[in-house]
């Protein structure tokens, strides 16, 4: 039998989401090079240490602007109810290997709900953190305490923001039919079910 699919992911979606992989890397890369003078060397991929300091907050802002177009279209299908705290009860077991005892997922269970919400939160601190400090154009606006305290939230939360997406892309490829959800925007029947059942039985009917 022929292997049928299940749409998931529009092309604007993926263009999207793309876009914003584009842009993390982006200001990720240029955000590191002022982080610590070790990683100073990257400021050659944007021209020098003047253009990496002027295009880092606008890729970031483009980047979190681009993650609220995704976030107005998905925060309803990432809000946590009953099952997903069963799912988070046995997420140890499914580490294992033993999914046996998972409830039936939606379109995203309790891990990529976290994963949204933990990225969701990072980026609004990023860029409410990032405009206290930002020169020359608001920075003298805030007093000295303030930027200095920004400067340190917005560090802290790059970093949550890039162990969080190393989790994502991990859990991306370990689930193996997960990658072609973002390429291709279809997903197997057979993926659908065995993941997210629940989603899988609203798509096609079938139990």
């Amino acid at each position: 039998m022929a292997t049928r699919f299940i749409q998931r992911y529009s092309a604007g979606e993926r263009t999207n989401h793309w876009l914003i992989v584009l842009l993390f890397l982006g200001a990720g890369l240029s955000g590191l090079a002022f982080f610590h003078p070790g990683f100073y060397f990257l400021t050659a991929l944007f021209g020098g240490g003047t253009w990496a300091r002027i295009l880092h907050p606008f890729m970031g802002l483009l980047m979190a602007l681009c993650f609220f177009v995704m976030f107005l279209k998905l925060w309803r299908h990432n809000v946590m109810n009953d099952a997903d705290k069963e799912w988070m009860k046995h997420s140890g077991e499914m580490l294992r290997g033993d999914k046996s005892r998972m409830p039936p997922a939606g379109r995203y269970n309790a891990g990529q709900k976290q994963v949204f919400w933990v990225m969701a939160t990072s980026l609004a601190v990023l860029v409410l953190t990032g405009f206290i400090f930002w020169q020359p154009w608001f920075a003298d606006s805030f007093p000295i305490v303030a930027r200095r305290i920004a400067v340190v939230l917005h560090a802290l939360s790059a970093t949550v923001l890039i162990l969080t997406v190393i989790v994502h892309v991990y859990a991306a490829i370990w689930v193996k039919g997960t990658f072609r959800a973002m390429t291709r925007g279809t997903v197997t029947e057979g993926w659908a079910r065995q993941n997210h059942a629940q989603w899988h039985r609203e798509m096609t009917g079938k139990q």
